[in-house]
């Protein structure tokens, strides 16, 4: 399972929002409902959260066990 819970801790940290990713960044609107719904985004998405917010990729994304 998917987990973008590092990636609001450290945009939290860095006083970045949504609104900043979409309209400054250029990330589409879509990609940050995919992160805030914890579906799959690309490598490429990835490369860029973290060139923008200068982190790398586990200040992003965390993979969790899921619990059968």
């Amino acid at each position: 399972m998917i987990s973008y819970e590092p990636l609001w801790e450290t945009m939290r940290k860095q006083g970045m929002s949504t609104y900043a990713l979409i309209h400054k960044h250029g990330i589409p609107s879509s990609t940050v409902n995919s992160l805030k719904h914890n579906h799959n985004i690309t490598m490429y998405t990835l490369e860029k959260l973290c060139d923008i917010l200068g982190c790398t990729a586990d200040s992003v994304v965390r993979f969790e066990k899921d619990k059968d």
